[in-house]
Protein backbone atom coordinates (compact mmCIF):
# COMPACT_ATOMS: atom_id res chain seq x y z
CA UNK A 1 0.00 0.00 0.00
CA UNK A 2 1.23 3.46 -0.91
CA UNK A 3 1.56 5.76 2.08
CA UNK A 4 1.98 9.51 2.27
CA UNK A 5 2.69 9.72 5.97
CA UNK A 6 5.20 12.54 5.37
CA UNK A 7 2.35 14.79 4.17
CA UNK A 8 -0.03 16.59 6.52
CA UNK A 9 -3.01 18.87 6.06
CA UNK A 10 -3.60 21.95 8.18
CA UNK A 11 -6.95 23.74 8.30
CA UNK A 12 -6.30 27.28 9.54
CA UNK A 13 -9.03 29.26 11.33
CA UNK A 14 -6.69 32.13 12.28
CA UNK A 15 -5.36 34.30 10.76
CA UNK A 16 -7.94 34.34 7.97
CA UNK A 17 -9.95 37.07 6.25
CA UNK A 18 -13.63 37.83 6.33
CA UNK A 19 -15.34 39.19 3.23
CA UNK A 20 -14.30 42.75 4.22
CA UNK A 21 -10.63 41.64 4.24
CA UNK A 22 -10.41 41.97 8.04
CA UNK A 23 -8.35 39.42 9.99
CA UNK A 24 -10.64 37.14 11.99
CA UNK A 25 -10.83 33.79 13.77
CA UNK A 26 -13.34 31.53 12.04
CA UNK A 27 -15.37 28.85 13.77
CA UNK A 28 -14.77 25.14 13.37
CA UNK A 29 -17.36 23.42 11.15
CA UNK A 30 -17.78 19.79 12.16
CA UNK A 31 -18.48 18.78 8.56
CA UNK A 32 -14.89 19.82 7.79
CA UNK A 33 -13.67 17.54 10.56
CA UNK A 34 -15.42 14.52 9.07
CA UNK A 35 -14.83 15.18 5.41
CA UNK A 36 -11.22 16.33 5.50
CA UNK A 37 -10.26 13.51 7.90
CA UNK A 38 -11.80 11.00 5.47
CA UNK A 39 -9.84 12.64 2.68
CA UNK A 40 -6.61 12.45 4.70
CA UNK A 41 -7.22 8.74 5.32
CA UNK A 42 -8.10 8.08 1.67
CA UNK A 43 -4.68 9.44 0.64
CA UNK A 44 -2.92 7.86 3.68
CA UNK A 45 -1.58 11.17 5.04
CA UNK A 46 0.35 11.51 8.29
CA UNK A 47 -2.30 13.65 9.93
CA UNK A 48 -4.77 16.51 9.78
CA UNK A 49 -4.28 19.57 11.99
CA UNK A 50 -7.26 21.71 12.94
CA UNK A 51 -5.66 25.04 13.84
CA UNK A 52 -7.73 27.38 16.00
CA UNK A 53 -6.63 29.52 18.99
CA UNK A 54 -9.97 29.50 20.85
CA UNK A 55 -10.65 27.26 23.85
CA UNK A 56 -14.36 26.86 23.02
CA UNK A 57 -13.48 25.64 19.53
CA UNK A 58 -11.06 23.09 20.98
CA UNK A 59 -13.82 21.95 23.34
CA UNK A 60 -16.12 21.48 20.33
CA UNK A 61 -13.50 19.41 18.47
CA UNK A 62 -12.78 17.29 21.56
CA UNK A 63 -16.51 16.64 22.16
CA UNK A 64 -16.91 15.67 18.51
CA UNK A 65 -13.90 13.32 18.64
CA UNK A 66 -15.01 11.78 21.94
CA UNK A 67 -18.40 10.93 20.40
CA UNK A 68 -16.82 9.25 17.37
CA UNK A 69 -13.71 7.71 18.91
CA UNK A 70 -14.93 6.70 22.38
CA UNK A 71 -18.72 7.04 22.32
CA UNK A 72 -21.74 5.86 20.42
CA UNK A 73 -20.63 7.25 17.05
CA UNK A 74 -17.69 4.87 16.74
CA UNK A 75 -19.82 1.89 17.69
CA UNK A 76 -22.54 2.93 15.25
CA UNK A 77 -20.13 3.58 12.37
CA UNK A 78 -16.67 2.08 13.02
CA UNK A 79 -15.45 3.10 9.54
CA UNK A 80 -15.28 6.70 10.81
CA UNK A 81 -12.76 5.86 13.53
CA UNK A 82 -9.52 5.48 11.47
CA UNK A 83 -9.92 8.82 9.65
CA UNK A 84 -10.86 10.73 12.79
CA UNK A 85 -7.78 9.40 14.59
CA UNK A 86 -5.75 11.54 12.18
CA UNK A 87 -7.13 14.80 13.65
CA UNK A 88 -4.87 16.90 15.88
CA UNK A 89 -6.43 20.05 17.32
CA UNK A 90 -3.77 22.72 17.92
CA UNK A 91 -3.76 26.41 18.87
CA UNK A 92 -1.37 27.70 16.20
CA UNK A 93 0.42 26.89 12.98
CA UNK A 94 3.67 26.90 14.96
CA UNK A 95 2.31 24.13 17.19
CA UNK A 96 1.47 22.01 14.13
CA UNK A 97 4.95 22.60 12.70
CA UNK A 98 6.56 21.63 16.02
CA UNK A 99 4.57 18.38 16.16
CA UNK A 100 5.69 17.42 12.65
CA UNK A 101 9.28 18.45 13.36
CA UNK A 102 9.31 16.32 16.52
CA UNK A 103 8.22 13.24 14.57
CA UNK A 104 10.48 13.74 11.53
CA UNK A 105 13.46 15.47 13.17
CA UNK A 106 13.15 18.26 10.62
CA UNK A 107 10.76 21.11 9.95
CA UNK A 108 8.14 20.53 7.28
CA UNK A 109 8.09 22.41 4.03
CA UNK A 110 4.95 24.57 4.00
CA UNK A 111 2.67 24.67 0.96
CA UNK A 112 -0.19 27.14 1.24
CA UNK A 113 -3.30 27.22 -0.89
CA UNK A 114 -5.18 30.28 -2.07
CA UNK A 115 -7.99 31.12 -4.46
CA UNK A 116 -6.00 34.20 -5.52
CA UNK A 117 -3.09 34.00 -7.94
CA UNK A 118 -0.15 36.14 -6.81
CA UNK A 119 3.61 35.86 -6.77
CA UNK A 120 5.67 32.86 -7.74
CA UNK A 121 3.17 30.00 -7.82
CA UNK A 122 3.91 26.30 -7.65
CA UNK A 123 2.09 24.32 -10.30
CA UNK A 124 0.58 20.93 -9.52
CA UNK A 125 3.03 18.92 -11.59
CA UNK A 126 6.04 20.39 -9.77
CA UNK A 127 4.31 20.03 -6.39
CA UNK A 128 3.54 16.39 -7.16
CA UNK A 129 7.23 15.75 -7.91
CA UNK A 130 8.29 17.48 -4.67
CA UNK A 131 5.91 15.36 -2.59
CA UNK A 132 6.96 12.12 -4.28
CA UNK A 133 10.61 12.64 -3.32
CA UNK A 134 9.73 11.99 0.34
CA UNK A 135 12.94 13.70 1.47
CA UNK A 136 11.17 16.04 3.87
CA UNK A 137 7.79 16.29 5.56
CA UNK A 138 5.22 18.66 4.07
CA UNK A 139 2.34 20.60 5.58
CA UNK A 140 -0.34 21.68 3.12
CA UNK A 141 -2.25 24.63 4.57
CA UNK A 142 -5.88 25.34 3.74
CA UNK A 143 -7.71 28.46 4.85
CA UNK A 144 -11.23 28.92 6.12
CA UNK A 145 -13.59 31.91 5.76
CA UNK A 146 -12.36 34.09 2.87
CA UNK A 147 -8.80 32.78 2.83
CA UNK A 148 -5.48 32.89 4.61
CA UNK A 149 -3.95 36.17 5.75
CA UNK A 150 -1.20 37.48 3.48
CA UNK A 151 1.36 37.40 6.32
CA UNK A 152 0.85 33.66 6.68
CA UNK A 153 1.03 33.13 2.92
CA UNK A 154 4.27 35.12 2.69
CA UNK A 155 5.95 32.82 5.25
CA UNK A 156 5.31 29.63 3.26
CA UNK A 157 7.91 27.79 1.22
CA UNK A 158 5.44 27.42 -1.65
CA UNK A 159 2.11 28.84 -2.79
CA UNK A 160 0.09 26.39 -4.84
CA UNK A 161 -1.70 27.63 -7.95
CA UNK A 162 -5.40 28.30 -7.42
CA UNK A 163 -8.04 25.89 -8.66
CA UNK A 164 -9.76 27.26 -11.73
CA UNK A 165 -13.03 26.02 -13.13
CA UNK A 166 -14.36 27.03 -16.53
CA UNK A 167 -16.01 30.30 -15.48
CA UNK A 168 -15.19 33.30 -13.32
CA UNK A 169 -16.61 31.88 -10.07
CA UNK A 170 -13.81 30.94 -7.68
CA UNK A 171 -15.04 30.35 -4.11
CA UNK A 172 -15.04 26.63 -3.33
CA UNK A 173 -15.77 25.13 0.05
CA UNK A 174 -12.57 24.12 1.80
CA UNK A 175 -13.68 20.46 1.70
CA UNK A 176 -14.11 20.59 -2.06
CA UNK A 177 -10.83 22.43 -2.60
CA UNK A 178 -8.96 19.96 -0.38
CA UNK A 179 -10.33 17.01 -2.37
CA UNK A 180 -9.37 18.54 -5.72
CA UNK A 181 -5.91 19.53 -4.48
CA UNK A 182 -5.07 16.14 -2.96
CA UNK A 183 -6.30 14.28 -6.00
CA UNK A 184 -4.16 16.45 -8.27
CA UNK A 185 -1.13 16.00 -6.02
CA UNK A 186 -1.47 12.38 -4.94
CA UNK A 187 -4.20 10.73 -6.97
CA UNK A 188 -3.69 7.90 -9.34
CA UNK A 189 -6.00 5.95 -11.54
CA UNK A 190 -6.73 2.33 -10.79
Amino acid sequence: MLTNEHIYLGLVHYPVHNKRKEIIISAVATINLHDIARLAKTYELGGYFVINPLEDQHALVHRFLAHWLKGFGGKYNPRRVPPLKLIHCVYSLEEAIEAIEKKWQQAPQIIVTSAKASGNLLDYQMARRLLQQKQTPFLIILGTAWGLAEDLISQANYVLKPIYGVGDYNHLSVRTAAAIILDRLLGGER
